[in-house]
């Protein structure tokens, strides 16, 4: 089977660290709705909200997919990364 790549999306976006619980409820709500329509190929794994930034997990099986999903959703995408490996403190381990 093969494994979808994994992004890490970097949003800028000016004080977004400020934002209510309603608008950061609206705003996951429009990335549901364009994931919803762009198919199941794209998943959202989880975001990290900063004071400026919001920094974005997804699996899709490209960039262009993920950048497609910020032009529909009308988010920012600054910088997509292609995660290329994961470690951990247990990678200290082996």
């Amino acid at each position: 089977r093969l494994v979808m790549p994994k992004y890490v999306i970097e949003r800028e976006i000016a004080g977004v660290g400020n934002l209510s619980k309603a608008d950061l409820h609206a705003i996951s709500q429009k990335s549901c709705g364009v994931l919803e329509k762009l198919g199941p190929q794209i998943q959202w794994i989880e975001s990290f909200v900063t004071g400026d930034k919001i920094y974005c997990v997804y699996i899709a099986p490209n960039e262009e997919m993920v950048r497609e999903h910020a032009r529909q959703g009308g988010f920012p995408a600054n910088r997509v990364s292609e995660v290329k490996t994961m470690i951990d403190p247990t990678t200290a381990e082996g």
